[in-house]
């Protein structure tokens, strides 16, 4: 049911109250029937779904079926290590996930709010979740708005909406009804739950609360929006099919060639079974998992705050981050720009309200224009922790800091008010009447167009003049030139006296202000770009603000209003850069265009308005300090500093992510294929096993663990961001990837049956396990040299080498050679298998030279 369309005596009559508010014994009826002033918070995981949640993955389920199948036929050590591997998997990925839904606080309750309610015609103070609809409530300045409600009375009313609508400015109310397809931006008539009373004051009834409210809607769209699996986890999901496929097919062809032959079955299931160990690479998920965990580590120290584990390689493969404006691209603190004084335009710089910055020039009537800004002025900006904060309206706040800028403090100037005309949208400026020793003075602000039509005098280098046709024409001209930079404008002016404080006034001249782009905003979109990342300015804000916002950021692309986006049955959403006056739904629309074009996407934003894109979104990107709860529940990254610029360290680490797990997954299946083509082809030639089940079995154990995991924090290449987005449906393994693992698994498979062949068991044994360890060199980068790269910029991979060497020396020269089956290796053996096996260098500078010339 909509409010904001009918009269206020409408309303009333429509939720049978008056303005003697509710009796006690209908207000205690009406929360049993509506219920309290809570937005219902959808039920989170338990620890035991988080728990059952880890077996998820189907290449879980495939290890499982293989440790189930290793316990069958009695091979306990086989099924207690990739047991061992399932747990540490499991306990990985349940204690991050934990962590991060306990450390990420859920969306906040109004209780602990309070709310001035008129009952039984008293005034009374209640707890805003036993507010129901009829309530009269009271707000005045700096009140939070406990419920939507529509305006009875209201005097200079203007609420700070930028939480809800995304506009940066306070926004004047009325109590005429809006029209009936008003937007939530434009309901004048209408005040929303967790919005604030910036100016003025107001009575106002009750229309909805709890999950009625506008936030309250925003939290069902959250609900109902539908949570996209991580690219990473839909191409492991599939490689995971594809490895079960393999197999299968080739565990079956084995025990089949043993039914043909007439051989031992028992035999030939043992060999099936120890092919179906040497291709599943069963410490994928664990390496993947701790690949993950430490690049999320490493995204904490640079504050952005991954909140599921797969989350930190999406952001790596993003094409398109859809921004909020409003406090992620800019500050969310109105900031003077320029000031009109003296015939002279004024540059200031600084930015927030931060009370530091420099003025372009000086002329000598500027202190007089920045101490009327002072003293007209019903706002306060103090210290709050690092930061400043402004108590009341933003922009009256801009204006004390532009004249701290030059020293001046209202309080410093002994001019005490001792009167006040106040600010109404009709009138449109503000006038304060101050003592100045014996005498007083009126002080004027407001519209410039305003306060111009009431002067008749000019004030110039310290002499007041008459205002002549010129003068008027050259300040128009310069209010007009500030507007089309989407400055907000405002005039001032003064006179002697408190007689008709508002005609014949002087004109002194003009402040123009807007929230402006964090500084280090526009490097970042930069580094965005040239990763080939397109840029989205998606605000609830006017349209020629965004544009300039934009202008001055380098975001480009068609600029879009919400109203024109509805007219559209379809759009182009890569030619668009800027989206300005949307509502929620609006931000869903255009995060699955961008999807259906195949853009991985990013939608970062502080507001309750962005938290249902940022879950439709492939990765949200919420803001930690001014970020509401909304939107932080419905994210999968904070940002913990509010730094767009974090992102770009981000987006870094992301795609060093993907390149390490990439890179481990070629090592991994490559040596694995090397295993199964050596036992197979063994097979298919009538030549007895070249390598045992408890050999293979230690091969994956040696090599399949450290030196994969250091592949996994493999320092980023230094091209890393001059990349373009990899190709979000190209799958993990590309043509030339598999390839690649084909012919290093046929030379491994080569190498070896020819050592076998030639030397017997141990040496094949050896060979294989250094064919491995001088793959994983090959792996460090899919197109540099090993020769290219810093031989030492990953210590930790030469120490994972330095130990499977020493492992591999534990089996061959210590008692447990007689549990493996294997004999001591003289230096002129070791010689052999250490040139067969380094033949794969070879290979892989010879494929990652062919990558460069062709690619």
């Amino acid at each position: 049911m909509s409010f904001h369309d009918k009269t206020a005596k409408e309303v009333m009559l429509e939720l049978k109250t008056s303005e003697s508010g509710l009796s006690m014994q209908e207000a205690e009826h009406r929360l049993k029937t509506y219920g309290p002033n809570l937005l219902r918070e959808k039920s989170r995981d338990g620890a035991l779904k988080l728990l059952l949640n880890q077996f998820a993955s189907p290449i879980v389920w495939v290890l499982l079926a293989a440790m189930i199948v290793s316990f069958v036929v009695d091979e306990i050590t086989d099924a207690s290590v990739i047991g061992a591997i399932l747990v540490i998997n499991t306990i990985l990925g349940f204690i991050q996930e934990y962590r991060a839904e306990n450390a990420i606080a859920a969306l906040k309750k109004l209780t602990a709010l309070k709310a001035k309610v008129i009952r039984e015609g008293r005034e009374m103070l209640i707890s805003a979740e036993l507010l129901v609809p009829g309530d009269i409530i009271l707000l005045e300045t700096g009140d939070k708005v406990p419920a939507d409600a529509r305006l009875l009375e209201s005097v200079n009313l203007h609420t700070l909406e930028s939480a809800l609508t995304g506009e940066s400015t306070p926004v004047g109310k009325k109590i005429e009804a809006a029209g009936f397809n008003a937007q939530v931006a434009d309901r004048i008539d209408m005040v929303h739950s967790g919005t604030i009373v910036t100016a003025g004051r107001c009575t106002a009834i009750v229309t909805g609360t709890g999950n009625e409210t506008e936030i309250g809607k925003i939290a069902k769209l959250i609900e109902d929006a539908e949570q996209e699996a991580t690219p990473l986890q839909k191409k492991l999901a599939r490689l995971s099919v594809a490895l079960t496929i393999i197999v299968m097919t080739v565990a079956g062809v084995v025990f089949a060639l043993g039914v043909i032959q007439n051989q031992p079955l028992f035999t030939f299931f043992l060999a099936a079974i120890a092919l179906a160990v040497a291709a599943i690479p069963e410490g994928l998920p664990a390496i993947v998992t701790m690949a993950l965990a430490i690049g999320v580590q490493r995204m904490a120290a640079r504050n952005a705050l991954i909140r599921k584990l797969p989350s930190a390689e999406t952001l790596g493969s993003c094409s398109v981050i859809c921004s909020d404006k409003t406090g992620t691209l800019t500050h969310n603190q109105m900031t003077v720009r320029k000031l009109y004084v003296d015939g002279t335009v004024v540059t200031l710089d600084g930015a927030g309200y931060a009370p530091t910055g420099r003025f372009s020039a000086k002329p000598k009537d500027l202190a007089v224009l920045l101490a009327i800004g002072a003293l007209n002025n019903n706002s306060k900006v103090e210290p709050q922790g690092k930061d400043w904060a402004v108590f009341g309206d933003p922009t009256e706040g801009a204006l004390i800091v532009s004249a701290r800028k030059a020293g001046i403090e209202a309080s410093k100037l002994a001019m005490p008010r001792v009167d006040e005309i106040e600010f109404t949208s009709e009138r449109k400026l503000m006038t304060t009447i101050h003592r100045r020793g014996a005498k007083t003075a009126s002080y004027v602000k407001g519209a410039p167009d305003v306060i111009l039509s009431k002067c008749s005098r000019i004030i110039i280098n310290g002499k007041a003049r008459k205002l002549t046709a010129d003068d008027r024409k050259a300040i128009t001209k310069t209010n007009e030139s500030f507007a089309k930079d989407a400055l907000r404008v405002l005039g001032f002016a003064y006179k002697d006296g408190s007689k008709d404080p508002e005609k014949d006034l002087i004109f002194v001249g003009l402040q123009a202000m807007i929230d402006p782009p964090r500084a280090e905003v526009k490097a970042a979109i930069a580094e965005c770009q040239s990763a080939g990342i397109k840029v989205v300015m998606i605000t609830g804000d006017h349209l020629i603000t965004a544009q300039a916002i934009a202008k001055e950021l380098g975001i480009t692309g068609e600029a879009v209003t919400g109203a024109e986006l509805e007219k559209m049955k379809s759009f182009d959403p890569e030619k668009i850069g800027i989206y300005a006056r949307v509502n929620p739904e609006h931000k869903i629309r255009i995060v699955e265009a961008l999807q259906k074009k195949g853009h991985v996407t990013a939608m970062t934003g502080d507001g309750v308005n962005d938290a249902p894109a940022l879950k439709k979104a492939d990765i949200g990107i919420a803001m930690g300090i001014a970020g509401t709860d909304v939107a932080k529940e419905a994210s999968a990254m904070v940002l913990a500093d509010d730094n767009f610029a974090t992102i770009v360290a981000a987006v870094k680490e992301g795609r060093r992510i993907y390149d390490n797990i990439l890179q481990f997954i070629e090592y991994l299946l490559s040596s694995n294929i090397g295993e199964v083509l050596t036992i197979f082809v063994a097979l298919l030639l009538g030549m007895p096993l070249p390598i045992t089940p408890i050999q293979l079995l230690w091969i994956n154990l040696v090599t399949d663990g450290f030196p994969a995991l250091a592949l996994g924090v493999e320092p980023a290449a230094k091209d890393i961001m001059r990349r373009p987005p990899r190709n979000a449906k190209e799958p993990i393994l590309n043509r030339s990837r598999l390839l690649e693992i084909l012919l290093i698994g046929l030379l491994m498979m080569a190498g070896t049956l020819f050592i076998f062949t030639q030397y017997g068991s141990t040496m094949a044994f050896t060979t294989l396990v250094l064919f491995q360890l001088f793959n994983v060199l090959n792996q460090r980068s899919e197109h540099l040299s090993i020769f290219q790269m810093p031989l030492f910029s990953n210590p930790w991979l030469w120490l994972a080498i330095a130990s499977s060497l020493a492992l591999q020396f534990v089996v061959l020269y210590t008692p447990l050679a007689l549990v493996f089956g294997t004999e001591a290796l003289t230096l002129i053996q070791w010689g052999w298998c250490v040139g067969v096996s380094g033949s794969v260098l070879v290979l892989g500078e010879l494929i990652k030279l062919t990558r460069r010339v062709f690619e």
